[in-house]
């Protein structure tokens, strides 16, 4: 595990970018959902992008392929709605173990061969943990503010079991990400503690916020800054923010961040912002100078991409990153005993 953190002060680390834009163009069916499994399912399956790890795992594994070799160090695992409150719409509850074990084992076996063809580049999986859809914080009912869908109970429980069949799968890290409510990210992280404590593992733990809109705060209405001071309390490797916005969007939020943590600063933006049709358009090289800009910045450790972007995004990023050097890690203590 003391890999990454050794890789991570070494260079900018890149992670990969969009999985279900690249699942778009396989314009996969109903019937491939399915596979041959599940083709007596009673409800429809199609757009349950965490089953292709079962149903269509060669495409899985092909795109985490393009990703390490267009430059990704990190690649995220199919599991954005891994959870049995996110699987509760496809009634396949019972399947999340499963589901978040085969995608950790097709991430990691990409990993293992792309790191024996080239050791002094590690590759690495990070079990990609999403925010269910549901909120802890906020109630879904106007006339009811008090009302919860979910409770952190029930969100704890979920997500520990993710995160058990993700580390049995064989992930390097965990991303808790797209955290639009800080509340469902704390049970996840309190999940996470709790795994660490009974298996007595020190697994590295990213966690990617998001900034809804143009008002700079998540959903659950935190700023950039009070998402970190809410966050702290906890052993992570990386905090940052991913989704929502375009890189330069998302540079202000950075930039609250960057110094004031002596986590590093992970950022995976979306491709800009979404057209009329729901659809991104920004090309990798515009993508690429905005995203320079950070680099400039000395912001950031850890850079990907997030709705919007491929492979050729990626490689663009992973070239500009290469000429720079990480953000460096100074610890607070120190920044403020200097004052």
């Amino acid at each position: 595990m003391s890999n990454i953190r050794k890789a991570l002060k070494e260079r900018i680390l890149v992670l990969d970018g969009a999985m279900g834009t690249m699942l778009q163009a396989y314009k996969f069916t109903e019937e491939d959902f399915r596979g041959e499994r599940f083709k007596d399912y009673p409800i429809p399956l199609q757009g349950n992008n965490d089953l292709l790890s079962i149903t269509q795992p060669e495409a899985i594994k092909t795109i985490h392929g393009k990703y390490f070799e267009a430059g990704a160090d990190i690649i995220e695992t199919n599991t954005f709605s891994g959870t049995t409150i996110a699987m509760a719409d496809y009634q396949m509850e019972d399947l999340v173990y499963e589901l978040n074990y085969e995608s950790a084992k097709i991430a990691k076996e990409v990993a293992d061969e792309f790191t024996a063809k080239e050791p002094h580049k590690p590759r690495f999986v990070a079990g990609s943990i999403g925010p269910t859809n549901r909120t802890a914080s906020m109630s879904p009912d106007v006339n009811d503010p008090g009302y919860r869908a979910v409770t952190f109970d029930e969100l704890r429980i979920a997500y520990k079991q993710q995160v058990e069949a993700l580390v049995d799968g064989g992930v390097d890290l965990l991303l808790v990400e797209t955290v639009f409510d800080t509340l469902n990210a704390k049970a996840a992280l309190f999940a996470i503690e709790e795994v660490k404590a009974e298996r007595n593992i020190d697994i590295p733990i990213m966690l990617s916020g998001t900034i809804t809109d143009a008002s700079g705060r998540t959903l659950s209405g935190q700023t950039a800054e009070a998402f970190l001071i809410s966050v702290s309390h906890v052993p992570l490797l990386s905090v940052g923010f991913n989704c929502a916005l375009g890189a330069n969007l998302l540079q202000p939020h950075l930039e609250a961040i960057a110094n004031k943590t002596d986590f590093a600063i992970s950022a995976h933006p979306n491709a800009g912002l979404p057209n009329a049709f729901g659809e991104y358009d920004e090309t990798p090289e515009q993508m690429g100078e905005q995203i320079e800009e950070y680099l400039k910045k000395n912001l950031i450790n850890i850079i990907g991409g997030c709705c919007g972007t491929s492979p050729e995004h990626i490689r663009v990023i992973a070239d500009i990153a290469s000429k720079y050097q990480p953000r460096e890690i100074v610890t607070l203590s120190a920044v403020e005993a200097s004052h």
